[in-house]
């Protein structure tokens, strides 16, 4: 079965392979025979009921600085494509909601990975709080008055952006930091939205775990251990990938969850766990899969395709 696969992602020649899941999924498609092909979110567009865009068939190759040709440019209506693959990455901004908007358009017809509604309905760090008996301590708010009582109540605390993305602009503040008043200004000027407010965890330091679920079932995880005097843990941020197994409480942890990612048709998540803490589902443009296949772990972009072959 040859299927015809369009990859809406960041450009391509941007891109870094090392760690780009998105690539890995393309090298695993184009073994199987697959023919791929590329395009920009920007160049989505919605006309009279049909989703099209300037799409360019594309070969790639395991070559840093030499891992694509890109072929001649053609405007297709994407319903008559196989298979979609969202994959740039965020933030997640109205720009990226408006292309969930479009792609269910498409979808099922098309199968879209992962669901646009459900990439929509399901942003990371708020999806994550209908499981909380799983989550540390979290407040979403940008109410001052809230974060200082969840501050006075668990002493250090984490805040990030609520749609923030590879660890940028998280910050670690605990009772009579003398930079809070500052922190919350700069975040106020910055960000409309809320922060999302979470009690420290301190193991962090042992490592920040990507677990990679598969149509809800977990495949596998690589450990993310934070460079020294930083909290991050994303490899972008410096983090440093490790070979990892999953405890129980971490198996667990995906049990719970898996059945309604399945439902949702979120076939690719990876989750965040902090000492058996979820943190984040990330259903938009997850990564880790290179990683863990790096690291001796199994071959993520072969089972995916398993599952996305099976649905078509």
């Amino acid at each position: 079965m040859t299927l015809s696969v369009a990859i809406q992602m960041d450009p391509i020649e941007r891109i870094r392979i090392a760690g780009d899941t998105g690539f890995a999924l393309m090298l695993e498609a184009q073994a199987r025979g697959h023919t791929l092909y590329t395009y920009t979110p920007d160049k989505l567009s919605l006309r009279d009921g049909k989703v099209t865009a300037p799409i360019r068939p594309v070969t790639v190759r395991d070559v840093e600085g030499d891992h694509f040709t890109l072929g001649a440019e053609e405007k297709v209506d994407l319903s008559q494509l196989d298979v979609v693959l969202l994959r740039q990455d965020p933030p997640f901004d109205m720009a990226y909601v408006t292309t969930t908007h479009m792609l269910e358009r498409i979808h099922p017809k098309t199968l879209v990975v992962n669901n646009p509604t459900e990439v929509r309905n399901a942003p990371e760090k708020i999806f994550v709080t209908h499981f909380p008996e799983l989550m540390p301590p979290t407040l979403i708010t940008r109410d001052r008055a809230e974060i200082e009582a969840f501050r006075d109540e668990y002493g250090e605390i984490v805040m990030k952006p609520l749609y923030g993305h590879g660890g940028a602009t998280v910050f670690k503040t605990g009772k009579g930091d003398p930079n809070f008043g500052s922190l919350f200004d700069l975040f106020s000027n910055l960000f409309r939205e809320p922060w999302v407010v979470q009690g420290f965890i301190k193991e962090v330091t042992e490592g920040d775990k990507r677990i990679i679920l598969i149509d809800g079932k977990a495949a596998g995880a690589v450990n993310r251990v934070p460079a020294v005097g930083d909290l991050r843990a994303n490899m972008v941020r410096g983090g440093a990938a490790r070979p990892t197994d999953l405890s129980k409480q971490e198996l667990a942890i995906c049990e719970a969850i898996g059945p309604e990612l399945s439902r949702r048709g979120l076939l690719l998540v990876g989750i965040d766990v902090i000492h058996g803490k979820l943190t984040e589902i990330n259903v938009t443009a997850p990564t880790g899969v290179r990683a863990i296949k790096k690291l001796g772990g199994p071959d993520l972009a072969a089972q995916l395709w398993d599952v996305i072959e099976a649905k078509r």
